[in-house]
Order: structure tokens, then C-alpha cells, then sequence
């Protein structure tokens, strides 16, 4: 049995949009509720299927799950404007409900590369 005592190669969600973060917490919505869903089934049945097998052969590619967390964070980092803009839970998750349209690969670098999330 081998265990990765490797720290974890992206920092936590909090870290990257933290204001996001906590105008969420404060309503009473956390953000892993909305997450967990995308993530425990990787994405199927959330994204169009041609999306969903560019994400999968990233996975496949890269051999690594934490692709799906990255892709979470990035929809939550896509849709920020919309998601400060709410008052209560349901109105987040209204937000958060249909990511069928968004494109995967865009929303990968935007997380990975962008300076909004990374400062230098």
C-alpha cells in the first residue's frame, strides 16, 4: 500500500478566491456542497458530452484526479461576479445549477494560469 504524504499541488479553494469564499459562508451556502456533486461523479451528466471527454482525457492524460477540483474552483472563479451578487443559498445554487454550456479546457488555464488567481 503506498501513501502520498505529497502536500497537495493546488492550494485550498479558499485560498484562490477568498472573498468569494466567505460572502458565501456568511449566507449560509458552502461552496463544497456545491462542488461535491461535480466531483464525485466527474462532471458526467453536468457538462456536454464533448466536454466531459475533453475532461476525462485530461485525467487520463495527466493520471490524476485533481483535475476535478481544479474545474470546480474554476467554475466557481467563472461565475464570481454572479455569485457576490446573491443573497441567500438558493440563489447560489441557481447560479451554480446548469454548467452544461461552459467550455472545459478555457476554464482549466483560467484556474491554473490566470494572475487574478495566482499573483506574482
Amino acid at each position: 500500500l503506498l501513501v502520498d504524504t505529497a502536500p497537495p499541488r493546488f492550494p485550498p479553494y479558499s485560498a484562490l478566491i477568498p472573498q468569494l469564499f466567505y460572502h458565501l459562508r456568511e449566507m449560509g451556502s458552502h461552496p463544497l456542497k456545491h462542488a461535491f456533486n461535480w466531483i464525485m461523479h466527474a462532471f458526467a451528466g453536468y457538462l456536454e458530452t464533448s466536454q466531459l471527454l475533453l475532461l476525462w482525457d485530461r485525467i487520463i492524460g495527466y493520471n490524476t484526479l485533481e483535475i476535478l477540483p481544479v474545474l470546480a474552483v474554476a467554475v466557481f472563479a467563472f461565475r464570481r461576479n454572479n455569485l457576490m451578487e446573491v443573497t441567500t443559498p438558493s440563489e447560489a445554487e441557481a447560479v451554480l445549477m446548469d454548467v452544461s454550456s461552459l467550455k472545459v479546457i478555457p476554464l482549466l488555464q483560467y484556474c491554473l494560469y490566470a494572475r487574478i488567481l495566482h499573483p506574482v
